[in-house]
């Protein structure tokens, strides 16, 4: 499905179309629709899904033509993480580019600037508040903070955010909002405790299950049994003789990142750490230095497997095996995004054997013993009807409507030369 094929507002499909995002991926074709047309939703879909651009551009365009109070905030978007609320702070000036509504991004930090602004945009009534739950919470402790004009009430990633312990913040928030408003819930796994987080806030949830909780084809999985001695050496072995642009190396905990960030500068690879010590300004210059290509090798705990936008990592190492498979599956998901292809290789020590054994449980496919591809080229690949109810908004034709951008393609057919969808 084309995005010109759901009823979004003129000025969000603009933004699209100077994007070049032109077809849905299967969460936003399931999920748009019934966002647009007001009901709570309760979403299956994990990172690299455009999971993000499934509710940001239905609110977008409900903002367009819904009553709202232009002098109060109207929507709070939740997300577990700094990162996160960054990246869809990015996105929501994307998509948002054509449409008068203003945002501000509420996250934790030592930049007195930031907390300025974030205070100005509470107390003017911004019309979309992206937060970390712990910073809004602060923000409200302080400040007399107005949620009556309060329409859409979003959580992205929320099964992270209860793993965080962000539960009894979450409920402090939801509160103070209006009863009467959209809630709309994000989750990369449907665990218990996210069905009864979502009976006890939501009326009545739309579900959309989107089956895309395996690893996709395009990722090239492989791992090898190593002892835990050989772990620093065989990192090495898959570093040398090739191109290190771009590679994420997890690991368990933040002290075996210093460790192994230490022993690979030692051997002169550009290699930086991304943990939980590091103050947020920091972390950013990191991520930015990364994604700009001045580092090689990013060695990180799962603080950033999930939420962090680089779309062209090619290598994946688990240094670690992660105890959760949910973890796997989204660590190695940081490579073969954006139609890319990607690499990743997992290191198991003896005493990670019954955590790999989860993980092959979970993906329905036991990997056999493959080695490493720099030794003998070995590899072991595996591949991991919602509601269509119609909008209160007209649907339109992809050719007949005029665009506002210059180019050879006014007023013609809306269709990119190639096509591409956007996925966070």
């Amino acid at each position: 499905m084309y995005f010109d094929e759901l009823a979004l507002s003129d000025e969000v499909l603009d933004a699209l179309w100077d994007m070049h995002f032109d077809e849905c991926t299967p969460v936003q074709e399931k999920a748009i629709p019934v966002i647009l047309d007001g009901h709570d939703v309760i979403a299956c879909a994990q990172t690299g899904t455009g999971k993000t651009a499934a509710y940001i551009l239905p609110l977008l365009t409900n903002l367009a033509f819904d009553d709202h109070d232009p002098d109060k905030l109207n929507a709070i978007i939740m997300a577990p993480t700094r990162e996160l609320a960054q990246q869809i702070d990015q996105q929501m000036e994307g998509f948002g580019f054509y449409v008068p509504f203003s945002s501000v991004a509420i996250y934790g930090g030592k930049d007195n600037g930031a907390w300025g602004t974030q205070v100005t945009g509470l107390q003017k009534g911004a019309d979309i508040v992206i937060a970390t739950p712990g910073r809004l919470l602060s923000q409200m402790n302080i400040y007399d903070v107005d949620f009556s004009g309060v329409k859409y009430f979003i959580l992205d990633e929320a099964d992270r955010m209860l793993d965080m312990g962000f539960y009894d913040d979450i409920m402090t928030i939801v509160r103070k909002l209006p009863k009467d408003r959209q809630t709309i819930l994000f989750s990369a796994t449907m665990p218990p405790k996210i069905r009864q987080l979502a009976k006890t806030i939501m009326h009545q949830p739309v579900e959309v299950q989107i089956a895309v909780s395996r690893p996709p084809e395009s990722i090239k999985q492989m791992h090898e049994f190593v002892n835990e001695g050989e772990k620093p050496a065989k990192v090495q072995a898959l570093l040398e003789g090739r191109d290190l642009k771009k590679v994420i190396i997890f690991a368990g905990k933040k002290q075996r990142v210093k460790e192994l960030t230490r022993t690979l500068r030692a051997i002169h690879i550009d290699a930086r750490a991304m943990h939980s010590d590091l103050e947020q300004h920091e972390r950013d210059q990191v991520m930015l230095d990364f994604r700009n290509g001045k580092i090689d090798v990013l060695v990180a705990t799962d603080v950033v497997s999930r939420g962090i936008d680089v779309t062209d990592v090619p290598l994946v190492i688990n240094y670690d095996v992660p105890h959760d498979p949910e973890d796997y599956v989204h660590r190695i998901g940081r490579t073969a995004r954006a139609e890319n292809s990607g690499e990743a290789m997992t290191l198991i020590a003896p005493d990670d054997v019954h955590y790999w054994k989860k993980i092959e449980r979970f993906l329905k496919s036991p990997m056999t013993n493959d080695k490493s591809p720099i030794k003998d080229g070995g590899s072991a690949t595996h591949s991991g009807k919602g509601y269509s109810g119609g909008s209160r908004h007209s649907s339109r034709n992809r050719g007949g409507r005029p665009h506002r951008s210059k180019g050879p393609n006014q007023g013609g057919h809306r269709r990119a030369s190639k096509p591409r969808s956007a996925n966070n």
